[in-house]
Order: C-alpha cells, then sequence, then structure tokens
C-alpha cells in the first residue's frame, strides 16, 4: 500500500470518530503532512481535544497531552535537571518533560502565562529544547497541536504575536448540522457500549495504526509536487497584498495594523503542496492556495481598532485580499 492510500486511511478513520468535521480533519492532515503545528480554536464541545486524540490513536506515534493552567511552570513542559545520588556518588541527570514526544496536546493554550510560552517557542520552531545549557533534540516526527476556546476572557493570556506566527495553520472548528448531531449522539451511545462490553468481554483486539513511514514518505512526494513561477508569484502577491493593503483598496488599508510574515508566505507553499498531494495531483493550481489561504494567514494579521470597532474579522479581511489579488 502506498502513502497516499495510507494517509487517505488515516483520514477516513479521523472521520469516523469526529462526524461532521471533514474540513478540520483534512487541515490536520495537511499539518501533519507540512510538517507544522496547529492551533485549533472552537466553542467548547466541538470535538477539538477529540480530533487531536483521533489522530494520535491512529499513527503509531508517542503522545502526549500538557494541560495549561496558570499555575504551570516552563520545567513543567520541557522537563528539568535532577541530582541524583547512590552509593556516595551523585550526578545530574535531564529529566525529560511531556514535550519529548511525537504528538502533542497543548490543551487551553491560551491558561498559561507567558514564561510558560516561551518555552514552547525553541521546540516549535527550532525541533529541539535547552535546559540548563543542553541542547536536546525532538523526535523526527513532531507537531504541536493547541487548543483554545474562543469566548473565554478570564483565566486566560493572549497568545503572543511570536508564537501565533510559528502556528502553521489556525484552523476553526464550526457547529455541525443537525443530521450529524444525531450521528454524533448515536456515535457516542455505540463507543459507551463497547466500552461497557470489552470491560466484560476484553476481546484483546488492538487497532493496527500507521506506522510513522507513511508520513515520511508522503512528505518527500509533496516535496517533488510542482509549483509553477506563476503559483509561487501568487502567493507571494496574497501576503504581499496584507503588507501594503493602501496600493489594493481603501478599506483594506483600514482594516490591517500588520500582514503576514515570510511564514505565512512559506505556509501557503507547503499546505498548497499538501492539499494538492492529497488530491492525486503533482502540481498546485490556484485552487489549492485558495483552499488553506484562511487557515494559513488569519492568526497572523493584526487589525487595526477601526476593523474591530465595525466587526470585520480576519476572514472577511482575507476574502477582501482573495477578491483584489489577480489570479495567474
Amino acid at each position: 500500500m502506498g502513502a497516499r492510500q495510507r494517509i487517505d486511511d488515516l483520514k477516513t478513520r479521523m472521520a469516523q470518530s469526529i462526524i461532521g468535521q471533514d474540513a478540520v480533519v483534512e487541515r490536520i492532515v495537511i499539518g501533519l503532512l507540512a510538517n507544522g503545528n496547529l492551533l485549533i480554536e472552537g466553542l467548547p464541545g466541538l470535538a477539538k481535544t477529540r480530533a487531536i486524540k483521533a489522530l494520535a490513536k491512529n499513527i503509531e506515534a508517542d503522545f502526549s497531552r500538557i494541560q495549561f493552567t496558570p499555575d504551570l511552570l516552563p520545567s513543567d513542559v520541557t522537563g528539568t535537571v535532577v541530582y541524583y545520588q547512590r552509593d556516595g556518588t551523585g550526578e545530574f541527570r535531564f529529566e525529560q518533560g511531556p514535550i519529548f514526544a511525537n504528538i502533542i496536546l497543548g490543551d487551553e493554550i491560551n491558561r498559561a502565562p507567558a514564561k510558560v510560552q516561551a518555552a514552547m517557542l525553541e521546540a516549535m520552531e527550532e525541533r529541539q529544547v535547552t535546559v540548563a545549557g543542553s541542547t536536546h533534540t525532538l523526535p523526527p516526527l513532531f507537531m504541536v497541536m493547541a487548543t483554545q476556546n474562543p469566548v473565554e476572557q478570564e483565566g486566560t493570556y493572549p497568545l503572543p504575536e511570536a508564537q501565533m506566527d510559528r502556528f502553521l495553520m489556525h484552523v476553526n472548528i464550526e457547529y455541525t448540522s443537525v443530521e450529524d448531531e444525531v450521528r454524533i449522539i448515536e456515535l457516542v451511545r455505540g463507543e459507551e457500549t463497547a466500552t461497557q462490553k470489552d470491560k466484560a468481554e476484553p476481546s484483546g483486539e488492538k487497532t493496527v495504526r500507521i506506522s510513522q513511514d507513511a508520513v515520511f514518505e508522503a512528505r518527500k512526494e509533496i516535496a517533488s509536487v510542482h509549483v509553477s513561477d506563476a503559483i509561487a508569484r501568487y502567493i507571494a502577491d496574497l501576503v504581499y497584498a496584507t503588507r501594503t493593503p493602501e496600493k489594493y483598496a481603501e478599506d483594506l488599508d483600514r482594516w490591517i495594523d500588520v500582514g503576514g510574515s515570510p511564514r505565512a508566505s512559506l505556509a501557503l507553499d507547503k499546505c498548497s503542496r499538501a492539499h494538492a498531494w492529497l488530491n492525486a495531483r503533482d502540481f498546485v493550481d490556484p485552487g489549492d492556495v485558495r483552499a488553506v489561504v484562511h487557515d494559513c494567514m488569519r492568526h497572523r494579521l493584526m487589525l487595526s481598532y477601526e476593523a474591530q470597532g465595525e466587526g470585520v474579522s480576519a476572514n472577511t479581511v482575507i476574502d477582501r485580499v482573495v477578491e483584489l489579488v489577480a489570479l495567474p
């Protein structure tokens, strides 16, 4: 079975656990294939944590969950140096923290103060952790998927722009349809019944998880997906329009304070190639770029007070940018 078939199998398995959120499942898989970190935002109960666990459950990888709280310390994330003494001799040893895993769930990441957020920056960007002057490399397959609630403000700390920029994509989870809600009820009821049955009569059967090799093989194939000069220029133009909005429209100039960084262009390139590969194409077209532009850009724009006062969202601004920038 080839890499695409195994990744399609992964998507199918995840979709069976996350009903009505096919777009979210696709974005999580794109983040995995593009070797990036994801920020997943949505109201309580919309399966943010469940979606991340569905990925970890179906792939051959170490999973670690960090519950972010106001009293969390950086060493609770990265690990610390501990002094061990035995038979009259002692030595300092580094005890790894929960960041040393393949898939990291940062639950309610905006509940931790700035010093803890700073401890995440090196891991998210350089894929390493430095403690007590020593640098420790993280696993080759490493991905931080953080969740946050957009409506709760009490006891939360806004994520710094530097950390927001390190997320490859900012994925929004919306409410499902009524029909999907009924299917969710039936799914959870069935899971509860199966759990009770397994407790009474353990079957001993385990789900065969997809190997990490499938991810690495897919990444190699995605690296060879062709991006024409015209598409590369289109990606750059989209990002450039957020930096010089006055050249495009008066309303954009009023809405945008700070545009996307070069990481925005790199994210669009990586994610559009992954999107094309998932759709069985070896080249990127404008549709691939437009499919991921909101997820790659919405967290990188700093909107003006005027935009916030008018109720203009980042999605609205990106819609306007896409409308104004010419297709290749």
